[in-house]
């Protein structure tokens, strides 16, 4: 099942959504760490609708923490 993601991106004049982008899209986008566990993310299907962060999705932080296992700040 493919689900649409938009996640918060910050930049120079605040925050921006971001999306939507595919499941895949966004598995890829933490494992470069352009999502981490402090983003805000959402989903229609996954999170309905509600914004909440990445270290609350157990499938997106065991991306995390494979990608990036000296990074342990995440919590």
């Amino acid at each position: 099942m493919s689900a649409d993601w938009f996640f918060m991106k910050r930049g120079f004049f605040g925050s921006k959504n971001v999306g939507p982008i595919t499941e895949s899209d966004f598995l890829h986008n933490i494992e470069k760490g352009l999502i981490k566990p402090e983003t805000l993310v959402c989903s229609t299907t996954k999170t309905h609708g509600h914004w909440i962060h990445l270290r609350d999705i157990r499938a997106g932080m065991q991306v995390w923490d494979k990608t990036h296992p000296t990074d342990k700040k995440a919590v």
